[in-house]
């Protein structure tokens, strides 16, 4: 892996970070006001379920 390999997963983080606001900006919007609503260990909980998800899905592709 080298140093591009980063940057173009970046890239592509952000194309599908940018799809649903496009596709959708009034369900962006009341997803984001639930965020909102949310105390900050429901937001800690999530993103720790996220990583691990990346974590298990980067593992994956390593080993297959």
């Amino acid at each position: 892996m080298d140093g591009n390999s980063l940057w173009l997963a970046l890239a592509f983080m952000l194309v599908l970070e940018g799809m649903l606001p496009f596709l959708s900006p009034g369900g962006w919007r009341r997803m984001f006001e639930q965020i909102l609503k949310m105390s900050d260990g429901q937001i800690r909980f999530f993103g720790l379920c996220s990583m691990l998800l990346g974590l298990a899905a980067v593992a994956l592709v390593l080993v297959f």
